[in-house]
């Protein structure tokens, strides 16, 4: 803009057709003078800041069209062709105008040091032709009447009360409360500590781009948050939904010093609380002292002292040359009432360019020193020092001088300095003040070949920059979850609660916690406000949820529940329970892991599910046990034995129970075999329940009663059940009960499976029962009564040469160690005996159909299988497990219907029994060491039967001899006599084979076979 031949003259200043509406804040001047506006023909309104432009814009718009309103700023300019008004910064506004009206708010600022002299120029020399408005504080009325003779003055009461209500913390201050600070840092300060225990804070800094600036003023006038943190850039116009305003500092820079605010300038910032008719409050925060009692009265009544006189500066420029033009600067002011301005901006960078002969040289005209004058003119947005930004004033004017327009590719790089948007929220705030600089450049007439380009891509970038400080600012210092979730709280509005499949809980879009069965579990980052707002979102949202889940639950199948091995009670994966002992090992209780909002039929409902869960799984993995314990079909010493088999969790040691079992009678046995107890020669024991499932149930439900969850070994027992393992080592510190628990029992260094130690009575059984001359000798066979290791033993155990020493000893057997060589030849003469006898029976044999005879192996094998047909033959097994052991079971018997569990799997353990030695074969070892003894293995009591004989003083096992006699009757067999068992020898009576005494020959052996072949032979 050219001012050559503007004259400010004493004779020129007048008030008449001027108007003065005069008063406090929230006066509705502002909105008077809209009105007035926009019912003449044309007029024009001057603002004090872009962003109150923007927005009187957009209501002058609202009431008349876009098509009629134009928005000029030094940064940007709307201007529809024929638009009859006009809304302005007081900078941009021209002193000339052919309108109707003009409107100047904020009159008061004309006492400004920095900006005063504008508004000084604009309020004595703009005038609409019907009608001028000049608005501001009453601070004003004396100087204007003085300097505008024929002013008239209107003065409008503040609509609404403010008070003051002393000091308050930062974090006590009431909802909508802005607090107001004068330094970056401290704005910045005071938006943490809001952040971190209110939620979230908008921030208005003068240094924010104006779209910046209404973004963050959108966020606070949206409720999203409730706090605002600005400078004094708050109480230039902008109106705001403030309830109270909080000094945070009462001291300020001026652009020349440090100052306390007056009271006038306390006054219009504490004015901004309460808007129309709404009352408002104002106080001090932080560090700073309470207001003496005579300033409040003064902000209260709104009593300031009056402005005795407005900053001014000339506008008659000398562009005759540098030194003419800097003359005129110094021009004093031509009336009363007005004081030279202090060097503002522009005449401090014209004060460093003369002094550059480059400049001074190409100022060499009156147009030219016009032109450098317009150059000065352009703002320093970055507030750098004057001689940093003379250096791109300088630049500016050195190519309009030369070229006539500013250098695309100089604008290019500029523009391109400022167009990133990476950064922190002062790297972009810097960026802004940058671009902004060029924004103003390329608004300028005749400052750039393509003016309209660089303005479009000059907006694009401060909008982007823009946009990216908004959202730095709000990342920084604005808790979106917080704000959110307060805001429709307030409302009392149901907020929306999503929750996905994992648990985790949604409110309004933002992540509050998670929700696992009918517990949630607010985020454990919130604290302060933040954490309030998530605890008390949740509990509304989730209020029918509780109800609904708890439906679902009651409904649920047995598919969607588990039951974990530390007692954990699952739906669908998250626990809603967990066991505690009951009085009952069998029978725990439930206790529901759910909060307090689970109440009533719901939590009922909830309960009975989870209990019938838990009974369901006992009743179904342990059946054989409950069976055992609720059985009305036993009675007496069967009753007995169930009763403590379920007592045992199903295991009991056979020897431990011998005479129980030597009572039983067949039909007993039936029944409990029926009930899946299983009758072995070690163990008496409930096959089904030596399973991973069952096992971990037991062992969870003992840890119950016991209170021994924590003790070592928990689980671990039943793991290595899981994976297969026959046998195990044990570790000395963990719970010997767990062991047992899990099928194991501990022999030696070594727990093994009570079923593979049946399998292992298998193999030792044929062994045992073989004689010499009796066919040929079974594996592991020695001298009849007397076995040896073989590798199936060790394989199925899954067990060292050292190892089988140590389970055959707790089973029962001693061992005879023998050198390797004599047992390696006696094995073999057997071997060689046994096998001419096969020759030659097969020989004798050819052509002959062989009869079934009466003691044949088939009759033999029959009789064999029945171990438990009489008492003594169990407790046998048990006291004299070697001599006396019981035969293979017969596939028939019911005893072979309950197979081992996991049979496949037998074998597999740590320590492969391949690694072992073959006992049998050690003499032919091939390594050079002297070979190990081999241990030949007998009972452990030789007189087992004698302590179990068929006594006078035992009338259990004299009833037991009676039914042997009989039994052996009914077979065909004569009954023996005390001389013929096995190990027992009447006093005196010489010893004569029986081969000598037919009559006395054992139909079952061999040798009666090969007898009856040889007379069938000789006929």
């Amino acid at each position: 803009m050219n001012f050559q031949n503007q004259n400010a003259s004493p004779r020129s200043l007048s008030g008449r057709n001027v108007t003065a509406i005069l008063g406090p804040t929230n006066t509705g001047k502002t909105h008077l003078a809209i009105e007035r506006m926009v019912a003449h023909s044309s007029g024009i309104i001057g603002l004090p800041l872009r962003l109150l432009a923007r927005e009187v814009y957009t209501r002058v718009v609202a009431k008349v069209g876009e098509q009629h309103v134009a928005l000029i700023t030094g940064e940007e300019k709307i201007s529809p062709p024929g638009a009859r008004f006009s809304v302005c910064t007081v900078e941009a506004m021209p002193r000339e105008a052919d309108v109707a009206f003009v409107a100047i708010d904020e009159v008061q600022l004309a006492a400004d040091l920095e900006r005063g002299h504008i508004f000084t120029d604009r309020i004595l020399h703009l005038r609409g032709r019907e009608e001028t408005l000049l608005l501001g504080a009453g601070t004003m009325r004396g100087i204007l009447e003085k300097l505008l003779p024929g002013l008239s003055v209107i003065t409008r009461p503040r609509m609404s009360v403010l008070t003051y209500s002393g000091s308050r913390k930062i974090t006590r201050l009431p909802r909508r409360s802005a607090i107001v600070a004068f330094s970056s840092d401290e704005v910045y300060a005071i938006g943490e500590l809001i952040r971190r225990q209110r939620g979230g804070v908008a921030v208005v800094l003068g240094a924010l781009s104006p779209r910046t600036r209404n973004a963050q003023v959108a966020l606070y006038q949206s409720g999203d948050v409730d706090y605002l943190v600005a400078t004094d850039a708050i109480g230039m116009g902008l109106n705001l939904d403030v309830d109270h305003v909080a000094f945070a500092q009462n001291r300020k820079f001026d652009g020349f010093q440090y100052r306390d605010l007056n009271p006038a300038e306390l006054g219009q910032i504490a004015g901004r609380a309460g808007r129309h008719l709404r009352d408002g409050t104002f106080g001090v925060t932080g560090q700073v002292d309470p207001l003496a009692d005579e300033l409040v009265h003064r902000i209260e009544a709104h009593e300031f002292d009056p402005v005795k006189v407005l900053q001014w500066r000339t506008a008659a420029f000398d562009f005759s040359s540098i030194d003419a033009l800097r003359a005129s600067l110094d021009m004093p002011p031509p009336v009363e009432g007005l004081t030279r301005a202090l060097p503002a901006a522009d005449a401090k960078v014209l004060e460093f360019l003369s002094r550059d002969e480059d400049i001074r040289k190409l100022a060499n005209g009156r147009e030219r020193v016009g032109l450098l004058w317009e150059a000065c003119v352009l703002p320093d947005y970055r507030r750098i020092a004057p001689a940093q930004h003379a250096e791109i004033v300088g630049a500016v004017f050195s190519d309009l001088a030369r070229m006539g327009h500013v250098d695309e590719d100089y604008m290019a790089e500029q523009v391109k300095r400022a167009s990133s948007t990476e950064g922190d929220i002062d790297t972009l705030s810097q960026r802004i003040a940058q671009i902004r600089t060029w924004t103003f450049v390329s608004h300028r007439p005749g400052w750039l070949a393509n003016a309209t380009h660089w303005q479009e891509k000059t907006r694009e970038i401060e909008d982007s920059l823009s946009d990216a400080l908004h959202e730095r600012l709000t990342k920084r210092f604005v808790d979106r979850r917080t704000s959110v979730l307060m805001k429709r709280l307030r409302e009392n509005a149901m907020p929306e609660a999503e929750i996905s499949p994992v648990g985790e809980v949604l409110v309004e879009g933002h992540h509050v916690g998670e929700m696992l069965g009918f517990r949630f579990t607010a985020d454990r980052s919130a604290e302060g406000e933040d954490a309030r707002a998530v605890k008390a979102a949740a509990q509304k949202a989730l209020a029918a949820e509780f109800e609904t889940r708890a439906e679902r639950f009651a409904s649920s199948g047995n598919g969607d529940l588990a039951l974990d091995s530390d007692g954990l009670l699952r739906w669908l994966g998250q626990p809603v329970g967990t066991l505690v002992a009951g009085d009952d090992a069998l029978k725990p209780r439930v206790v529901l892991l759910a909060d307090e909002q689970l109440t009533g039929p719901a939590r009922d409902k909830v309960a009975a599910r989870a209990e019938r869960f838990v009974s369901y799984q006992i009743e179904s993995l342990l059946k054989p046990l409950v069976d055992l314990r609720n059985t009305e079909s036993l009675s007496g010493m069967a009753r007995g034995i169930a009763f403590q088999l379920a007592e045992n969790f199903g295991v009991l040691n056979r020897r431990n129970v011998a005479e129980d079992v030597r009572a039983l009678d067949q039909d007993a046995r039936a029944s409990l075999r029926r009930l899946g107890v299983r009758f072995g020669a070690y163990h008496i024991f409930v096959p089904a329940l030596i399973k991973p499932a069952p096992a971990g149930l037991l062992t969870l439900l003992w840890a119950l009663i016991n209170d021994a969850k924590d003790k070592p070994g928990y689980g671990d027992v039943v793991n290595a059940l899981a994976a297969g393992r026959t046998s195990i080592v044990t570790d000395p510190t963990f719970e010997k009960a767990f062991y047992g628990l899990a099928g194991y029992r501990n022999l030696g260094r070594r727990a093994v499976r009570v079923d593979i130690l049946e399998r292992l009575a298998d193999l030792i059984r044929p062994a045992l029962s073989w004689k010499p001359g009796a066919g040929a000798r079974p594996e592991g066979g020695y001298d009849g009564g007397a076995f040896v290791v073989t590798p199936a033993m060790m394989s199925i155990l899954g067990a060292t040469a050292d190892d089988m020493e140590a389970i055959l000893k707790g089973l029962g057997y001693r061992g005879e160690p023998k050198p390797a060589d004599e047992v390696a030849a006696h094995l073999k003469a057997l071997d060689e005996t046994a096998s001419q006898t096969e020759t030659a029976q097969k020989a004798q044999s050819d052509g002959a159909v062989e009869p079934v005879a009466e003691g044949s192996d088939t009759a033999a094998h029959k009789e064999t299988a029945e171990p438990d047909v009489d008492g003594a033959a169990a407790a046998d097994a048990v006291e004299a497990p070697v001599e006396n052991a019981a035969p293979a079971a017969d596939p028939s018997k019911p005893d072979a219907e309950n197979a081992e569990p996991d049979a496949e799997n037998a074998g597999k353990d740590e320590e492969p029994a391949s690694e072992a030695p073959d006992a049998g074969a050690s003499g032919a070892s091939g390594e050079e060491e002297e070979p190990k003894p081999v241990i030949i293995w007998r009972q452990a009591r030789f007189d087992g039967r004698k302590r179990h004989g068929a006594g006078k003083g035992n009338p259990r096992q004299q009833g037991r001899g009676r039914q042997e006699r009989d039994g052996a009757q009914k077979r065909g067999k004569p009954p023996r006599k005390d001389g013929d068992k096995p190990g027992f020898k009447r006093k005196g009576a010489p010893h004569r084979p029986r081969e000598e005494r037919p009559a006395r020959i054992d139909p079952d052996s061999p040798f009666a076979k090969l007898a009856a072949l040889k007379d069938q032979l000789k006929k």
